[in-house]
């Protein structure tokens, strides 16, 4: 382990960016192929294949859970050092997924296919990815995920209006296929490349299925595992509840729908804003201290929301806060992971804490719509403001604890 933690950080800057570019390109175009093209194409298949928003909206939470359960053992297969198999073959079966989704004609065909498509986003996207560049890249590894969600963040920006301009020109039919053409051929080779000149080898013997099981006994024992745990999901509610549910939120409050959608469309940019912000001063400032920051510039951000009825012009301070604060957490959940937990067994470790987050993100829809037939869109915020600060209370926690232990 340590002949692998030395040979990564002393890589030179020309390795560095043969491992780092590669992976940054492909995962803006898995992001805006498999989970943007939902939200991008969803009008279309409404109007096209007669089904409502439920129905379809639920196979996207059907995915997200299969993804969920689906990331340790993800994680467990970068540990055993096929990272590289791994990013490259679940690309390619994304990518065809995509094109057997062009064909579907009834729901349970579409559920199908984005169940499968759950183990495809478990296996490419950011948490395998992260994965990867904490294993093989030691003390750069927060530099080099800084840089690849800087890139990334903009896949939804590339999805939204490539998928409406293929849609009118080919039909959505067609933009899938265009889709999955573009993963095959692009963001597969780079996987491949990227992954073959990192160091992805095994970083210990396998466990025996004995000691397997202590270790994994001896982590949902560990308070900081909980404290991190906990955080993680809360962060998730939150980020969940609003994206899925700010455009009617706020349509309730009177706001017109042109300025609902650029609000909406704002928060991406300000993800990579948040993200170029903690670059800036990241060799400056711990990872704990970054991380408290972002609970702290969220939980602003749902009590900017909730004056905006009274002072619009605080929409746009919810804009900013909601997604510079979200865009570092996407960065930090590995970095302090790591600097937690330790680095031995990351990819079962990280797996774990990816899945209790994604679970979280993917019931936020249906736990907001619950709230929301309750109390209206006042309790939504006042939810989401209070997972804010549940995750402030159990990030500081977790401070304490490995600062004393």
């Amino acid at each position: 382990m340590h002949m692998v933690m030395q040979m990564t950080s002393t890589a030179s800057p020309r390795s560095f960016r043969a491992i780092v570019w590669p992976l940054a390109i492909g995962e803006t175009i898995v992001w805006a192929a498999l989970y943007y093209s939902f939200p991008a194409l969803l009008l279309e298949w409404e109007r096209d294949l007669g089904w409502s928003k439920t129905e379809l909206t639920g196979a996207l939470t059907l995915a997200l859970l299969v993804s969920a359960a689906s990331a340790p053992i993800a994680g467990r297969i970068i540990d055993k050092g096929h990272g590289r198999v791994l990013l490259t073959s679940s690309a390619l079966f994304g990518a065809s997924l995509l094109a057997a989704l062009s064909q579907v004609t009834q729901l349970w065909q579409f559920y199908a296919l984005w169940l499968l498509l759950g183990f495809a986003m478990a296996g490419c996207l950011y948490d395998a990815c992260f994965a990867i560049l904490t294993r093989v890249m030691a003390d750069k590894a927060r530099r080099a995920i800084t840089l690849v969600t800087l890139v990334a963040g903009l896949a939804g920006t590339l999805s939204f209006p490539s998928a409406n301009a293929l849609a009118a020109a080919i039909g959505w039919r067609g933009t899938l296929l265009v889709f999955a053409a573009v993963m095959a051929v692009i963001a597969t080779p780079l996987f491949w490349y990227a992954c073959g000149k990192a160091d992805t080898r095994p970083q210990a013997k396998p466990l025996a299925p004995g000691l397997k099981m202590e270790a994994g006994l001896r982590l949902i024992r560990s308070p900081l595992f909980w404290c991190l745990a906990i955080c993680f999901m809360a962060m998730a509610f939150n980020h969940g509840v609003l994206i899925n549910h700010l455009l009617p939120l706020l349509d309730e409050r009177g706001v017109h729908k042109e300025t609902a959608i650029l609000a909406i469309s704002m928060i991406g940019p300000m993800q990579v804003s948040g993200r170029l912000a903690m670059m800036a001063v990241e060799r400056h400032v711990s990872t704990s201290v970054l991380f408290i920051t972002c609970t702290l510039t969220v939980a602003a951000a749902s009590l900017s929301l909730y004056g905006a009825v009274a002072i619009p012009y605080l929409l746009v301070g919810f804009v900013l806060f909601q997604g510079a604060g979200h865009g570092m957490v996407s960065i930090l959940r590995p970095v302090i992971t790591a600097e937690y937990l330790g680095r031995k067994d990351f990819g079962l470790i990280a797996g774990v804490l990816a899945a209790i987050f994604l679970v979280g993100f993917a019931l936020a829809p249906t736990v907001g719509a619950l709230i929301w037939e309750i109390g209206g869109y006042d309790r939504v915020i006042e939810f989401t403001l209070a997972m804010t600060l549940t995750a402030f209370a159990a990030l500081v926690m977790a401070h304490r604890i490995a600062k004393f232990r």
